[in-house]
Protein backbone atom coordinates (compact mmCIF):
# COMPACT_ATOMS: atom_id res chain seq x y z
CA UNK A 1 0.00 0.00 0.00
CA UNK A 2 1.08 3.60 -0.41
CA UNK A 3 2.70 5.72 2.58
CA UNK A 4 2.05 8.96 3.67
CA UNK A 5 5.52 11.13 4.57
CA UNK A 6 3.69 13.27 7.02
CA UNK A 7 3.17 11.09 10.89
CA UNK A 8 3.43 11.70 14.42
CA UNK A 9 4.31 9.62 17.68
CA UNK A 10 5.49 10.23 21.19
CA UNK A 11 6.31 7.71 24.16
CA UNK A 12 7.83 7.07 27.15
CA UNK A 13 9.84 4.68 28.86
CA UNK A 14 11.81 3.56 31.90
CA UNK A 15 14.34 1.23 32.77
CA UNK A 16 17.88 1.21 35.38
CA UNK A 17 16.72 4.54 37.04
CA UNK A 18 16.21 6.26 33.77
CA UNK A 19 13.02 7.80 32.36
CA UNK A 20 12.47 9.26 29.03
CA UNK A 21 10.23 10.19 26.51
CA UNK A 22 10.30 10.47 22.45
CA UNK A 23 8.71 12.72 20.05
CA UNK A 24 8.47 11.16 16.22
CA UNK A 25 7.34 13.55 13.35
CA UNK A 26 7.99 13.66 9.82
CA UNK A 27 6.74 15.78 6.62
CA UNK A 28 7.56 16.20 2.83
CA UNK A 29 10.83 15.68 1.60
CA UNK A 30 12.60 14.86 -1.72
CA UNK A 31 14.79 12.24 0.31
CA UNK A 32 15.29 11.11 3.36
CA UNK A 33 16.54 13.66 5.85
CA UNK A 34 16.62 12.86 9.73
CA UNK A 35 16.94 15.19 11.98
CA UNK A 36 18.05 14.07 15.77
CA UNK A 37 18.00 15.50 18.82
CA UNK A 38 18.92 12.88 21.63
CA UNK A 39 21.39 13.37 24.50
CA UNK A 40 25.44 12.86 22.79
CA UNK A 41 26.80 11.52 26.48
CA UNK A 42 25.01 8.36 25.61
CA UNK A 43 27.37 6.44 22.95
CA UNK A 44 26.22 5.37 19.95
CA UNK A 45 22.88 6.17 20.30
CA UNK A 46 22.12 8.70 17.42
CA UNK A 47 24.07 6.25 15.25
CA UNK A 48 22.09 3.35 15.82
CA UNK A 49 18.40 5.35 15.65
CA UNK A 50 19.91 6.80 12.29
CA UNK A 51 20.63 3.24 10.68
CA UNK A 52 16.83 2.18 12.11
CA UNK A 53 14.96 4.45 10.89
CA UNK A 54 16.93 4.83 7.80
CA UNK A 55 15.49 0.91 6.76
CA UNK A 56 12.45 1.59 7.99
CA UNK A 57 11.95 4.92 5.68
CA UNK A 58 12.45 6.13 2.26
CA UNK A 59 11.38 9.52 1.90
CA UNK A 60 10.08 12.35 4.24
CA UNK A 61 11.95 15.48 6.55
CA UNK A 62 12.18 13.31 9.71
CA UNK A 63 12.80 14.67 13.28
CA UNK A 64 13.33 12.82 16.71
CA UNK A 65 13.44 14.22 19.99
CA UNK A 66 14.65 12.12 22.74
CA UNK A 67 14.94 13.62 26.57
CA UNK A 68 16.48 11.16 29.27
CA UNK A 69 16.33 12.13 33.11
CA UNK A 70 17.53 10.50 35.66
CA UNK A 71 15.54 9.43 38.59
CA UNK A 72 16.23 11.40 41.92
CA UNK A 73 15.85 8.33 44.07
CA UNK A 74 18.72 6.36 41.85
CA UNK A 75 21.55 8.78 41.87
CA UNK A 76 24.36 7.27 43.73
CA UNK A 77 26.98 9.47 45.09
CA UNK A 78 30.41 9.67 46.07
CA UNK A 79 33.04 11.63 47.13
CA UNK A 80 35.91 13.37 44.73
CA UNK A 81 38.65 13.10 46.44
CA UNK A 82 40.53 15.26 44.02
CA UNK A 83 38.22 18.06 43.90
CA UNK A 84 37.85 17.28 48.30
CA UNK A 85 41.63 17.65 48.08
CA UNK A 86 42.28 20.92 46.08
CA UNK A 87 38.90 22.60 48.01
CA UNK A 88 40.88 21.86 51.45
CA UNK A 89 43.91 22.79 50.20
CA UNK A 90 42.66 26.17 49.03
CA UNK A 91 40.34 26.86 52.27
CA UNK A 92 43.61 26.55 54.43
CA UNK A 93 45.45 28.85 52.48
CA UNK A 94 42.68 30.94 52.65
CA UNK A 95 42.99 30.42 56.73
CA UNK A 96 46.44 31.14 56.95
CA UNK A 97 46.16 34.58 54.82
CA UNK A 98 43.76 35.74 57.18
CA UNK A 99 45.27 35.20 59.99
CA UNK A 100 48.15 36.91 58.71
CA UNK A 101 46.56 40.30 58.38
CA UNK A 102 44.33 39.44 61.55
CA UNK A 103 41.13 38.70 60.24
CA UNK A 104 39.42 36.09 61.78
CA UNK A 105 36.62 33.98 59.51
CA UNK A 106 33.69 31.74 60.70
CA UNK A 107 34.60 27.91 61.15
CA UNK A 108 33.06 26.09 58.31
CA UNK A 109 31.65 22.65 58.36
CA UNK A 110 31.24 19.22 56.42
CA UNK A 111 28.10 20.44 54.85
CA UNK A 112 29.45 23.90 53.65
CA UNK A 113 32.19 21.50 51.41
CA UNK A 114 29.97 19.21 50.47
CA UNK A 115 27.67 21.84 48.92
CA UNK A 116 30.59 23.04 46.85
CA UNK A 117 30.33 22.49 42.59
CA UNK A 118 32.47 18.79 42.00
CA UNK A 119 32.81 17.71 45.93
CA UNK A 120 29.79 15.62 45.67
CA UNK A 121 29.05 13.78 42.44
CA UNK A 122 26.06 11.73 41.56
CA UNK A 123 26.11 9.07 38.98
CA UNK A 124 25.01 11.33 35.85
CA UNK A 125 28.21 13.49 36.63
CA UNK A 126 30.64 10.24 36.62
CA UNK A 127 31.64 8.56 34.23
CA UNK A 128 29.53 5.32 33.50
CA UNK A 129 29.03 2.69 30.72
CA UNK A 130 25.87 3.92 28.77
CA UNK A 131 25.57 0.92 26.60
CA UNK A 132 22.84 -0.97 29.20
CA UNK A 133 20.85 2.62 28.36
CA UNK A 134 21.33 2.62 24.73
CA UNK A 135 20.14 -1.33 24.41
CA UNK A 136 17.29 -0.07 26.45
CA UNK A 137 16.35 2.81 24.64
CA UNK A 138 16.74 1.29 20.85
CA UNK A 139 14.18 -1.44 22.42
CA UNK A 140 12.36 1.14 23.62
CA UNK A 141 11.99 3.13 20.02
CA UNK A 142 10.17 -0.07 18.49
CA UNK A 143 7.09 1.16 20.00
CA UNK A 144 6.70 5.06 19.01
CA UNK A 145 8.16 3.75 15.52
CA UNK A 146 5.71 1.06 14.85
CA UNK A 147 2.68 4.14 15.91
CA UNK A 148 4.73 6.44 13.76
CA UNK A 149 4.78 4.15 10.68
CA UNK A 150 1.12 3.09 11.38
CA UNK A 151 -0.03 6.81 10.70
CA UNK A 152 1.92 6.77 8.08
CA UNK A 153 0.50 4.14 6.35
CA UNK A 154 -3.31 5.36 7.51
CA UNK A 155 -2.69 8.36 6.27
CA UNK A 156 -1.44 6.93 2.44
CA UNK A 157 -4.24 4.74 1.97
CA UNK A 158 -6.38 7.96 2.10
CA UNK A 159 -3.90 9.37 -0.78
CA UNK A 160 -4.47 6.07 -2.28
CA UNK A 161 -8.28 6.75 -2.40
CA UNK A 162 -8.02 10.14 -3.79
CA UNK A 163 -5.02 9.69 -6.12
CA UNK A 164 -7.36 6.51 -7.50
CA UNK A 165 -10.32 8.86 -7.97
CA UNK A 166 -8.24 11.71 -9.41
CA UNK A 167 -6.81 8.67 -12.35
CA UNK A 168 -10.36 7.65 -12.93
CA UNK A 169 -10.97 10.99 -13.98
CA UNK A 170 -8.19 11.75 -16.19
CA UNK A 171 -9.20 8.26 -17.60
CA UNK A 172 -12.84 9.70 -18.27
CA UNK A 173 -11.35 13.01 -19.55
CA UNK A 174 -9.09 11.69 -22.01
CA UNK A 175 -11.75 9.60 -23.26
CA UNK A 176 -14.48 12.81 -23.41
CA UNK A 177 -11.26 14.47 -25.25
CA UNK A 178 -10.89 11.39 -27.53
CA UNK A 179 -14.50 12.09 -28.81
CA UNK A 180 -14.68 15.83 -28.83
CA UNK A 181 -11.04 14.98 -31.37
CA UNK A 182 -13.49 12.77 -33.68
CA UNK A 183 -16.33 15.20 -33.53
CA UNK A 184 -14.12 18.36 -34.60
CA UNK A 185 -12.92 16.35 -37.78
CA UNK A 186 -15.27 17.84 -39.99
CA UNK A 187 -14.23 21.65 -38.91
CA UNK A 188 -10.66 20.34 -39.25
CA UNK A 189 -11.28 19.23 -43.00
CA UNK A 190 -12.75 22.77 -43.37
CA UNK A 191 -10.08 24.46 -42.61
CA UNK A 192 -7.35 22.70 -44.27
CA UNK A 193 -10.04 22.95 -47.97
CA UNK A 194 -10.08 26.80 -47.34
CA UNK A 195 -6.31 26.94 -46.46
CA UNK A 196 -5.65 25.22 -49.67
CA UNK A 197 -8.31 27.40 -51.49
CA UNK A 198 -6.52 30.24 -50.60
CA UNK A 199 -2.82 28.80 -51.87
CA UNK A 200 -4.47 27.68 -54.98
CA UNK A 201 -5.52 30.99 -55.91
CA UNK A 202 -2.02 31.91 -56.32
CA UNK A 203 -0.70 28.59 -57.87
CA UNK A 204 1.08 30.17 -60.46
CA UNK A 205 3.70 31.37 -58.01
CA UNK A 206 3.46 28.63 -55.29
CA UNK A 207 6.29 26.39 -54.81
CA UNK A 208 4.41 22.83 -54.90
CA UNK A 209 7.06 21.49 -52.38
CA UNK A 210 6.45 24.50 -50.42
CA UNK A 211 2.85 23.94 -50.35
CA UNK A 212 2.57 19.95 -49.32
CA UNK A 213 5.48 20.94 -46.34
CA UNK A 214 2.91 23.76 -45.26
CA UNK A 215 -0.16 21.69 -45.33
CA UNK A 216 1.79 18.41 -43.60
CA UNK A 217 2.58 20.98 -40.51
CA UNK A 218 -1.07 22.19 -40.24
CA UNK A 219 -2.21 18.48 -39.94
CA UNK A 220 0.74 17.22 -37.64
CA UNK A 221 -0.45 20.82 -35.40
CA UNK A 222 -3.81 19.84 -35.71
CA UNK A 223 -3.66 16.06 -34.61
CA UNK A 224 -3.98 14.88 -31.18
CA UNK A 225 -4.21 11.30 -31.59
CA UNK A 226 -0.51 10.95 -29.80
CA UNK A 227 -1.28 12.82 -27.28
CA UNK A 228 -4.41 10.66 -26.42
CA UNK A 229 -2.78 7.83 -26.36
CA UNK A 230 -0.07 8.54 -24.65
CA UNK A 231 -2.55 9.85 -21.60
CA UNK A 232 -4.04 6.66 -21.57
CA UNK A 233 -0.69 4.56 -21.74
CA UNK A 234 0.33 7.09 -18.62
CA UNK A 235 -3.52 5.96 -16.88
CA UNK A 236 -1.91 2.40 -16.87
CA UNK A 237 0.97 3.32 -15.69
CA UNK A 238 -0.46 5.49 -12.72
CA UNK A 239 -2.44 2.71 -11.70
CA UNK A 240 0.24 -0.03 -11.64
CA UNK A 241 2.37 2.50 -9.47
CA UNK A 242 -0.66 3.03 -6.99
CA UNK A 243 -1.26 -0.80 -6.74
CA UNK A 244 2.62 -1.60 -6.02
CA UNK A 245 2.93 0.93 -2.99
CA UNK A 246 5.36 2.80 -1.46
CA UNK A 247 8.25 3.97 -2.07
CA UNK A 248 6.98 5.06 -5.23
CA UNK A 249 5.69 8.72 -4.54
CA UNK A 250 9.27 10.01 -6.68
CA UNK A 251 7.80 7.62 -9.79
CA UNK A 252 4.51 9.54 -9.01
CA UNK A 253 5.56 12.93 -9.03
CA UNK A 254 7.74 12.44 -12.43
CA UNK A 255 4.29 10.49 -14.25
CA UNK A 256 2.45 13.68 -13.00
CA UNK A 257 4.79 15.87 -14.89
CA UNK A 258 4.15 13.84 -18.43
CA UNK A 259 0.52 13.83 -17.50
CA UNK A 260 0.52 17.97 -17.63
CA UNK A 261 2.81 17.99 -20.74
CA UNK A 262 0.23 15.51 -22.78
CA UNK A 263 -2.62 17.56 -21.41
CA UNK A 264 -0.66 21.22 -22.69
CA UNK A 265 0.05 20.10 -25.64
CA UNK A 266 -3.31 19.43 -26.36
CA UNK A 267 -4.42 22.80 -25.65
CA UNK A 268 -2.35 23.82 -27.51
CA UNK A 269 -3.76 21.81 -30.71
CA UNK A 270 -7.10 22.01 -30.00
CA UNK A 271 -8.07 24.81 -32.20
CA UNK A 272 -11.91 23.91 -30.97
CA UNK A 273 -13.84 25.32 -27.98
CA UNK A 274 -14.83 21.70 -26.54
CA UNK A 275 -11.60 20.04 -26.91
CA UNK A 276 -10.04 23.41 -25.26
CA UNK A 277 -12.45 22.61 -22.26
CA UNK A 278 -11.51 19.68 -21.60
CA UNK A 279 -8.01 20.22 -22.16
CA UNK A 280 -8.50 22.79 -19.47
CA UNK A 281 -9.93 20.55 -17.10
CA UNK A 282 -7.79 17.89 -17.82
CA UNK A 283 -4.93 19.94 -16.45
CA UNK A 284 -6.87 20.89 -13.46
CA UNK A 285 -7.15 17.50 -12.21
CA UNK A 286 -3.65 16.35 -13.04
CA UNK A 287 -2.72 19.95 -10.96
CA UNK A 288 -4.97 18.28 -8.39
CA UNK A 289 -3.15 14.58 -8.18
CA UNK A 290 -0.43 16.62 -8.60
CA UNK A 291 -0.41 18.43 -5.43
CA UNK A 292 -1.81 14.73 -3.64
CA UNK A 293 1.17 13.01 -5.00
CA UNK A 294 4.12 15.48 -3.34
CA UNK A 295 2.99 13.08 -0.39
CA UNK A 296 3.86 9.58 -1.10
CA UNK A 297 6.72 7.80 -0.02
Amino acid sequence: MLNSMTGFASGKGASGGYSWSWELRSVNGKGLDLRLRVPDWIDGLEAAIRTRLGKALDRGNVSVALRVAQDDNARAASLNIAVLDQVLSAMSEIETRAMDQGLSLAPSNAADVLALRGVFDTAAEAEEDTGPLREALMRDLETPLAAFLEMRGAEGQALEAVLTERIDQIETLTDVAAKAAEARKPEIEAHFRAALARVMENADTADETRVAQELATLAVKADVTEEIDRLRAHVGAARDLVAAGSPVGRKLDFLAQEFNREANTLCSKAQNAALTSVGLELKTVIDQMREQVQNVE
